[in-house]
């Protein structure tokens, strides 16, 4: 579709311009084409060679997301799992199958974790116990989870309370934030106890496991040092979150670091990632291995600099974060979808301000209010061209 240029002279005469268009985006996302060469995921207790000496599992996680990839490298005298789910009794007990099923009576030498997450973390300690062996992680990964594992934290505290409202909440959310909290804590998504100590991966380390050396490749954004593992022998790579083929990985900013820039760090990451070879076969968390890698990048990237342009066209009148959420979101948000949102949104908002695209201003309310200042918006606007907002973060 062409896009429509306007000439208006002012911010008010572009947001009347914009009122209409914004409310009914016409064109959806494009789908890269990437090429799955698995159509289903093994059973959970189960695996499935994927090459020589890797291993695919699946674990059970609640919600829309249903699982999450985890994989195995077998070295000459044990395993290598690269993630663990969540902190539930159920992948413990299918671990457990796992180990006296699949390994072929060898144990496990090493847990790597590709980032802090709980779905990703949650059973390093009972793994790293049973068999008495040491977790891998990067120090930003490890020390954030260690920083987490208290509970909410700053979430539920006077800078949390000061970063909803300036986002534009009633200082009431936080009580739905602690409903929220205790939620997430019954169904495993809570930060869980961590082995005491950790050997540190570095971006650029090589593991050698069994006959192949694995290189690490660090992203951010997501995470604060997400570790993927590169194989360029086998052409894989072990990408955690940090590269999915279907969903995206939340970006957020959150109220410990309400000044952080993860988006900025993500589409540089991004950037860095597309030197990855084409022919690379991707081993995501979430949802099914597949081929096309850069063609994925630049779809994430194409979709992240779209949703930036939505915003400063919303944003040609003052808006509260919060009145964003439409922007980017197309249904009704619970507590935690609302919280992730929000972060989301700042994060976008948090991005143009560094490109000098958007302004903040803190007013009497205590509400930030944001307002579009690049004087070349009207020449790069396309209103009824957008990628449609999404169903809704996903927690991941």
């Amino acid at each position: 579709m062409t896009p429509v240029l306007y000439t208006v002279p002012s911010n008010r005469a572009l947001s009347r311009a914009l009122c209409h268009s914004r409310a009914t985006p016409t064109q959806h996302l494009t789908m890269a084409d990437l090429t799955y060469p698995y159509d289903k995921h093994p059973e959970p207790g189960e695996t499935l060679e994927i090459a020589e000496g890797v291993r695919w599992l699946t674990m059970p996680m609640g919600g829309s997301l249903n699982h999450i990839n985890l994989y195995l490298l077998e070295d000459s005298d044990g395993w290598w799992v690269v993630d663990t789910g969540l902190s539930i009794a159920q992948t413990a007990d299918l671990w457990h199958q796992v180990f006296d099923k699949e390994l072929g009576g060898k144990p496990v030498k090493a847990v790597v974790c590709t980032h802090f997450h709980p779905d990703h973390i949650g059973q390093s300690s009972m793994i790293t116990d049973h068999f008495r062996c040491p977790l891998y992680m990067t120090r930003s990964e490890y020390y954030q989870a260690r920083a987490f594992s208290g509970g909410p934290g700053s979430q539920s505290s006077w800078i949390g309370e000061e970063f909803y409202v300036r986002a534009g909440m009633p200082r009431s959310y936080l009580q739905e934030m602690a409903k929220m909290w205790e939620q997430r804590s019954s169904h495993g998504m809570a930060m869980p106890d961590l082995p005491s100590g950790y050997h540190r991966l570095h971006k650029g380390d090589t593991l050698t496991i069994g006959a192949h050396d694995w290189r690490v490749a660090v992203g951010s954004g997501h995470s604060p040092e997400h570790a993927c593992l590169y194989c360029a022998a086998l052409g894989i790579m072990i990408s955690g979150d940090q590269i999915l083929p279907v969903i995206t990985s939340n970006v957020s900013v959150h109220p410990a670091e309400p000044e952080a820039n993860p988006l900025k760090d993500w589409m540089e990451s991004h950037d860095r990632f597309l030197a990855t070879p084409d022919s690379t076969l991707i081993l995501p968390a979430h949802n099914l291995p597949f081929y096309g890698v850069r063609a994925r990048l630049r779809e994430l990237i194409s979709h992240h600099e779209d949703r930036m342009l939505a915003i400063e066209e919303h944003c040609v009148e003052p808006a509260l974060a919060k009145e964003l959420l439409p922007v980017l979101f197309a249904r009704e948000l619970d507590s935690g979808q609302m919280m992730m949102a929000l972060g989301e949104a700042i994060a976008h908002l948090h991005l143009l301000m560094l490109r000098n695209r958007i302004e903040r201003q803190l007013h009497e309310d205590g509400h930030y209010r944001f307002l579009s200042i690049d004087p070349d918006l009207a020449r790069r606007a396309h209103p009824d061209s957008h990628d449609a907002p999404s169903d809704g973060p996903i927690m991941v």
